[in-house]
């Protein structure tokens, strides 16, 4: 029975005719579990020193590879109102196709003849700007010929002054030589007299020697005169030069003050006349933002305005434009923590919505239904959320992506990192710790190289 008491009755009963006993008889079912047990844990002893491949598991969209590549929001240039659309969703545009048409909402522009107008108002500065430089090259003719009648007025002048120069001098030489008649005939009367009154001489002879020398005297006065006379005309010759000098001067520099005003007057005109060609620049360019044009091939995805009549302001986005052509990528968000392990040029599975896959985590050489990826470019900054994007291309010695994958569609990467055994990934499971990762077949490190 159970054998809970001293007293065995084995040998006292026959068992064999006992149905009971033959049912409760010791069975060797029983080493059965243990032997499983042995058996499972052999398989678990051998699985643990299995290779595992460690990952980083990240989710992400489908986006384009280069920039220009991507959905593109075109918006409006200048504001207006919205008159016709020649597109609809879902539409294929090649670049420089017209998308919409607008016209105009502000009042400044309302003139359809408004670059007709400014053309008409550039012809007339342009006129003006003419008649100015033609009235400059004038004054300069004026002040030309005002130097040229200077200088030969200035040399008139400087001749007549030689001139009297000389003058005054012969006429000082004539007043001293009657002045020295003068003094002979008085002394000649001098001598005369006495002889008169000697009786040598007669009264006659006398009073012609005084007429002499009233003669001579008057002779004096006039030379003098004369002389006065002239050097009165030599300052007046000098005056004369000087009042020459102020009168070109004062003319010469009014006709200059003339012609710097008219100058003045044509780099303000030609000043307005750039303004109003930078003006008509602007309205022609401003007549053909009036259709929205396509900015490359592409696909219309979505109307982000709709209807006729309906205004829009100035860099308002209108539609989207998804390009034609463009090269798949997907941009992956990895955690801080796990920013270090990964770099351009690394490995990536990926499995895309709606593609079924059987993945093998750890052993990505047996999963079905998964496409590699090679990283592109990490970002130097976290986004909002914390998380650092990452942007994987295709990998070219892969099998290609299907191409029914589009842009915006989900992706879950599995960044693939060193090898390691499986007890040692569990371990590092249970313990939290971040993964090894390895570069060249060496453990990376951020220790310093010792000089």
């Amino acid at each position: 029975m159970l054998n809970i008491s001293n007293e065995s009755i084995q040998g006292r009963l026959n068992s064999e005719n006992l149905t009971s006993f033959q049912k409760l008889a010791y069975s060797k079912i029983g080493h059965r579990p243990a032997r499983m047990i042995w058996v499972f844990l052999v398989i678990i002893t051998i699985v643990a020193f299995l290779p595992w491949t460690q990952q980083i598991r990240s989710t992400g969209k489908v986006t384009a590879l280069n920039p220009e590549q991507r959905p593109q929001t075109v918006n409006t240039i200048i504001p207006g109102k919205i008159v016709k659309w020649y597109v609809q969703e879902g539409d294929y545009v090649e670049q420089g196709d017209t998308l919409v048409q607008f016209t105009e909402i502000k009042d400044e522009y309302f003139d359809p003849l408004l670059l007709n107008r400014t053309e008409s108002q550039i012809k007339a500065k342009e006129g003006s700007a003419k008649s100015y430089m033609d009235k400059v090259q004038a004054l300069d003719g004026q002040v030309d010929a005002l130097n040229r009648t200077k200088r030969i007025k200035l040399l008139q002048t400087q001749n007549y002054a030689r001139q009297t120069i000389l003058k005054m001098e012969a006429d000082s030489n004539s007043w001293v030589a009657a002045r020295n008649n003068r003094e002979i005939a008085e002394q000649q009367l001098k001598r005369n007299d006495e002889l008169y009154k000697k009786g040598l001489k007669s009264l006659t002879e006398l009073e012609s020697f005084r007429l002499k020398a009233q003669e001579t005297k008057a002779y004096e006065v006039a030379a003098e005169n004369k002389y006065l006379t002239s050097k009165n005309e030599y300052l007046n010759v000098i005056a004369e030069l000087e009042s020459l000098e102020f009168q070109f001067r004062d003319k010469i520099s009014k006709a200059e003050s003339d012609k710097f005003t008219a100058m003045s007057d044509l780099f303000n005109t030609e000043n307005d006349i750039t303004k109003l060609q930078n003006q008509l620049s602007n309205y022609t360019v401003r007549t053909g933002n009036y259709y929205l044009l396509a900015p490359q091939n592409g696909y219309v995805t979505q109307a982000l305005k709709a209807g006729i009549g309906e205004t829009v302001k100035e860099g308002d986005p209108l539609l989207t434009i998804m390009p034609k052509d463009f090269e798949r990528a997907v941009e992956l968000f990895i955690r801080p923590i796990d920013l270090p392990l990964v770099k351009k040029g690394d490995k990536v599975r990926f499995i895309f919505d709606g593609w079924p896959a059987f993945v093998f985590s750890g052993w990505p050489g047996m999963s079905f239904g998964t496409y590699g990826g090679e990283i592109f470019a990490i970002d130097n900054f976290a986004g909002p959320d914390g998380m650092y994007r990452v942007l994987v291309k295709e990998d070219p010695n892969e099998p290609a992506w299907p191409e029914a994958i589009r842009p915006g569609g989900g992706a879950i990467g599995y960044a693939l990192l060193g090898d390691v055994r499986i007890w040692f990934e569990v371990w590092r499971q249970i313990n939290g710790f971040p993964p090894d990762f390895y570069r060249n077949g060496e453990k990376e490190t951020t220790e310093k190289p010792k000089k």
